[in-house]
């Protein structure tokens, strides 16, 4: 083990240890006190029986075998998701190949940031997170379980079932993953085309043409952002079968898999055998350590500094910015997909993708292999990739390739893109944040310009289009945090801060609110806490003040004497609009009580 990683994931047990105790004593009492169908009336049996098949039925009476629930966030918009409306039967089919059971316990809500980005809509996406996992929590509150199988792919939704499943952490559980849409429009072309209508030089129908020639098809979004993250992260987490993040929705091979995560699911439950895996027992803080340093290597999302915390925090650990900071301090990046570089996650999978990055991370050092996972004696198993024998068709596992299939997207610890993780923890007399500093070159790394401030992302795009961000700048786009609005995305801002860029001005953005997996090019300094909402220094910032954005060193300043910023007056943002219209008003309650972001932002976890 590398002595870093052994040194935090020892830390994170440490602090966590009375909090992960006590999380471990539920479980052992919820196994203790038997499967859950047993503690039911006949009445309670025979309502949760009533819809089932003759054959089903009389498995689900006699009690000895298992009942595996489908949690699905199943809708046909969401193009990541549509293909989950085939898996039930899928899985249906397998578990009765097992001589058990399946039934669709619930479904959770999938928003698509997509849609949303730049609406009032992405207003409920963090708080969507918390949602799911008690949507989660209901769907598997009826007792009728002794596994479950979680149907997500995207952003809040991955994070959101599984932190409802910790709470059911005496149960097996295993992420069915539906894999990314074949590729299409690259997507460098796809952000060229978004500047060039950002400075109007071409139509809204030719920027439409070009967004639907990008997202295209059933499956994920192929570029690399919260979505693809989170497969990533369920793999070296041991959360999914091995290898099977990024296989294409609709193939055979998929198809194979999902039937086989039921067989598997049937297996490592407590009625099966001695195989008993419960998901509280896999995610540990080994399996957190994994995920923050996969996240590291290949440049994921910034959005799993919130949403790690948060998952970490329902399985009964505690982890700080701190601890991304030091993993991210000797994490090489490995892996060059869009906005880090110009492949995309279906190029990043034929280099040798998950079974090629597991296995050389563990080589080096800087993965757990010694921990439970769903599948296989230890993570090892996620070295191997899936295929299907051609004589007989059937699921087996070859090792991954051991050299990369293309060293411009993905490659090895020995000859890394950088020497360090693609997170910088920022710290500073405005606060403290993150900068995603993987997809932004060496040059554009500092910059120390006069602060512009702005009060939404609209108010932003209307000075550009008007012509008055000219010269250097850092735009401070301030009541952007949980508390203010929900922290929305604010990756509408990329293609005007890109467009600058490219002109030669020194630019940077701090905010308190999110740029998401996708945010590209541009120093940003995200997630600033306290946010401007709660008094923090954001809120004393005003036009012309000089700010340095340091991604190197991690500084995050504003150069202003600091008796002088003490004695100003915190500015105050008119949030009324933010609170009605698309069911915002019904999440006025979340906005009250939520965390900050580097508590995870969370309403599950208020005391941080």
């Amino acid at each position: 083990m590398h002595p870093t990683v052994a040194q935090v994931t020892e830390r994170i047990e440490r602090r966590s240890g009375p909090d992960r105790r006590a999380y471990l004593d539920r479980l052992a009492a919820a196994r203790a006190a038997g499967p859950g169908r047993r503690r039911l009336s006949c009445g309670n049996l025979a309502h949760g029986f009533a819809a089932a098949s003759d054959t089903d039925k009389l498995r689900l009476k006699v009690e000895e075998r298992p009942n595996l629930a489908i949690v699905s966030a199943y809708n046909d918009m969401l193009s990541a998701h549509q293909p989950f409306a085939r898996f039930p039967d899928l899985i249906k089919a397998a578990a009765r190949e097992m001589t058990a059971t399946a039934q669709v316990a619930g479904g959770v809500p999938a928003m698509c940031d997509g849609v949303t980005q730049g609406q009032p809509g992405m207003e409920l996406s963090l708080f969507s997170r918390d949602t799911i996992a008690m949507a989660t929590a209901i769907a598997l509150s009826h007792n009728m379980f002794d596994a479950a199988l979680c149907l997500g792919v995207c952003d809040k939704i991955v994070p959101g079932l599984l932190i409802g499943a910790l709470a059911f952490g005496h149960l097996p559980v295993i992420f069915v993953p539906a894999g990314p849409m074949p590729s299409g429009l690259p997507n460098a072309e796809k952000a060229r085309i978004r500047k060039l209508f950002a400075q109007g030089r071409v139509s809204r129908d030719e920027l439409l043409e070009a967004e639907s020639r990008s997202y295209h098809a059933p499956g994920t979004c192929t570029f690399y952002g919260t979505a693809n993250s989170n497969q990533m992260m369920m793999e070296v987490m041991g959360l999914h079968l091995p290898g099977s993040a990024f296989v294409n929705p609709n193939t055979p091979l998929r198809d194979a898999l999902t039937a086989e995560a039921a067989r598997q699911a049937c297996r490592i439950t407590d009625r099966w055998g001695d195989d008993y895996r419960p998901l509280g027992r896999v995610v540990d803080a080994r399996a957190i350590v994994n995920a923050i340093v996969g996240l590291l290597a290949t440049g994921g999302s910034t959005n799993h500094t919130m949403h790690l915390t948060a998952i970490a925090r329902a399985a009964g650990l505690r982890i700080t910015l701190d601890d991304f900071r030091d993993l991210s301090a000797v994490t090489p990046s490995l892996a060059r997909i869009y906005p880090n570089g110009e492949a995309d996650v279906n190029q990043f999978h034929a280099a040798g993708g998950m079974g090629f990055l597991v296995c050389d991370l563990l080589d080096a050092g800087l993965l757990h292999r010694d921990k439970l996972v769903v599948m296989g004696e230890d993570l090892g198993a996620y070295t191997r990739e899936p295929g299907l024998d051609g004589d007989r068709a059937e699921l087996v596992w070859r090792a991954a390739p051991e050299r990369s299939g293309d060293p411009d997207v993905l490659r090895p610890a020995a000859q890394p893109f950088q020497p360090t993780g693609g997170l910088q923890v920022m710290a500073g007399n405005l606060g403290r944040g993150i900068m995603k500093v993987s997809a932004v070159a060496p040059e554009h790394r500092v910059v120390e310009a006069p602060a512009r401030v702005f009060a939404t992302q609209g108010d932003f795009e209307a000075a550009f289009k008007a012509g008055a961000l000219d010269g250097p700048l850092v735009a401070v786009i301030r009541f952007q945090g949980p508390r203010a609005n929900g922290m929305p995305e604010l990756h509408k801002l990329t293609p005007h801060l890109s467009v600058l860029q490219d002109r030669g001005c020194p630019v940077a953005l701090v905010t308190d609110g999110r740029m998401s997996g996708a945010s590209g090019r541009v120093p940003a300094a995200i997630h600033v806490t306290p946010e401007a909402a709660a008094g923090g220094p954001l809120a004393r910032v005003r036009d012309g003040d000089p700010i340095r954005v340091d991604g190197e060193t991690g500084r995050l300043d504003v150069l202003v004497p600091a008796h002088e910023l003490s004695q100003r007056a915190n500015a105050e943002a008119d949030l009324a609009a933010n609170g009605f219209g698309l069911g915002r008003d019904l999440f006025a309650g979340m906005r009250r009580t939520v965390s900050d972001a580097e508590a995870g932002a969370s309403v599950l976890f208020p005391d941080g």
